[in-house]
């Protein structure tokens, strides 16, 4: 049954130009991908975070790491976009529509649907690159089937420093180009979808305040109450793969 936030949301997404859709966890969860902070079934109940998502833990012992994100990338790879990704890239090919994806999520699975105009604020699991001297690397990666305790990582052709996933470690800056990018959208839209995200993860749960202080409507969708709906000019109950495929075929009418 349409509710009366479902058609608040609607129209903030009829009178929208420029749309920047916001997304993090909840928005691959879905597609059966664990997100970070669900209290039974994140992935940090699964793992101690600073043993495979810090600096420090690579330098002292890189193989555990190495091995565990690329059983990430294989189950990543072996998950099929949802609905909501897909309505997200049915949404951006609608006649004169403007729509990009900011996305806290290390994941491919806006790219499979295929939305090309995607914003990685944290990095991608399909991204390598040098420890030290940081050049991207595109050799061949062999997925594992299954998770094994430790896998040795490949070593860089111009320094010989071992090769690291493109992901962002607790503790490291954001990627800055990516992060421009992300700031230059915000202030640019005039309408913010913020998808499947907690809004405690600073410093992107803040971006959608630059969009709100720049004069951007907050669309927020989703199942429960965020640290970001206070700000959100209509937030509504539902989730990524049921509400945003009901809005975008309501704009192809």
């Amino acid at each position: 049954m349409r509710t009366e936030q479902y058609a608040d949301a609607l129209n903030l997404v009829r009178d929208a130009g420029r749309v920047e859709v916001f997304t993090g966890a909840g928005m691959s969860a879905e597609s059966g991908l664990d997100t970070f902070r669900d209290a039974q079934t994140g992935l940090w109940t699964k793992v101690d975070p600073a043993a495979f998502a810090s600096i420090d833990s690579w330098a002292r012992d890189p193989e555990p790491m190495w091995a565990w994100y690329l059983w990430r990338a294989s189950v990543c790879r072996n998950a099929a976009p949802n609905a909501g990704h897909r309505a997200i890239a049915d949404w951006a090919s609608l006649p004169g529509a403007s729509v990009g994806v900011t996305t806290q999520n290390i994941d491919d699975l806006h790219e499979r649907a295929g939305t090309d105009d995607v914003v990685h604020l944290h990095g991608s699991l399909f991204d390598y690159r040098c420890t030290i001297c940081s050049r991207p690397w595109r050799g061949e990666i062999d997925y594992p089937t299954e998770p094994v305790a430790r896998q040795t990582p490949p070593t860089c052709p111009q320094c010989e420093n071992l090769i690291r996933p493109g992901v962002v470690w607790f503790g490291e800056n954001l990627p800055q180009d990516e992060w421009e990018r992300a700031e230059e959208r915000m202030r640019q839209t005039d309408l913010v979808v913020i998808i499947g995200t907690s809004g405690v993860v600073q410093p992107a749960a803040g971006l959608p305040l630059v969009a709100k202080q720049a004069g951007a409507k907050i669309l927020e969708i989703s199942p429960e109450e965020t640290e970001l709906s206070s700000m959100a000019d209509v937030s509504w109950r539902n989730t990524a793969a049921r509400g945003l495929p009901e809005l975008v075929l309501e704009l192809t009418l």
